[in-house]
């Protein structure tokens, strides 16, 4: 293989670990703030009037 290929495809597969480790931490947040503000509604439930 050509050290420029090496090169090439090496770079691309830190690039692609380096987007899915973000995309993953994201994901967490987006899921534990949902969790949170969930909790929140439900704590404030007896407040609301129907």
């Amino acid at each position: 293989m050509n050290e420029k290929q090496y090169r090439r495809i090496t770079g691309v597969g830190a690039a692609n670990l380096a987007v899915g480790v973000m995309v993953m931490v994201v994901g967490i947040v987006a899921g534990i703030l949902s969790v949170v503000n969930g909790a929140r509604l439900l704590a404030s439930r007896k407040d609301m009037t129907i």
